[in-house]
Parts: structure tokens; sequence; C-alpha cells
């Protein structure tokens, strides 16, 4: 019996794992932001957007997906509810309140490393 509910686990762990995307084990990338011209609009998920929010777009990740990006010393810790961004060469979209607790809003871009959280 004990065996049996052991295997369960380890084939539970695994499946989590396995559903994790690839590109998102510790991978870093660009990350702009979207703000206030996108207010009480609805996002991908059908959300309303609030610019102050803890949220996030992304091209791939499920929405409810809980993220962190980290620059430097300082991370956040966003929901993804939206798709995008739809610009080459970037990874994750953050609300101006997400982008901010980073890194000054003029900076319009920065360098952030995203680890999915369960």
């Amino acid at each position: 019996m004990k065996w049996l509910a052991l295997t369960l686990l380890i084939a539970i762990g695994a499946s989590l794992f396995a559903n994790t995307p690839k590109d998102l084990r510790g991978v870093s990338g660009v990350a702009s932001w979207y703000g206030e011209r996108y207010r009480g609009r609805p996002t991908a998920s059908g959300e309303l957007f609030d610019p102050e929010a803890m949220t996030a777009a992304h091209r791939e990740l499920p929405f409810g997906t809980k993220v962190k990006c980290t620059l430097g010393a300082r991370s956040v810790v966003v929901i993804i509810n939206d798709r995008g961004p739809f610009i080459e060469g970037r990874i994750i979209d953050l609300s101006r309140g997400a982008f901010a607790k980073l890194a000054h809003t003029d900076a319009g871009l920065i360098e952030v490393k995203l680890e999915v959280l369960r």
C-alpha cells in the first residue's frame, strides 16, 4: 500500500514538472509594461485590466499562472491574465504597477529572470 502511494506521489510530481513550460525554467529576457491606456478593458482572460494590479501578459502560460519576475535584488509575483507581448524579443508584458516594483517606468524595457511558481 505504501509503495502505491509513493508511486502516485512521484507520478503527480513528475506530471507537474513536465507541464512547466521548458522556456521558463530560469529564463531571462526583456520585459515591457502596459498601463493606463488599457484600464478597464477586458484582458484575454476576460478580466478587466487594472494597471496597478500585479498582473502580466505572456504568450503561452495558462491564465492564473503565478510568475516571479526578478531584476537584481528586486522581485515581484504576477498572475498571468492576458496574452502578449507581441513584439519580437520580449518575453513578458507587466502591468505598470508590477513593472514599477522593479524599475522606474521611464526605463520602458528591463531584463528580468522569470520563474513559474506552484
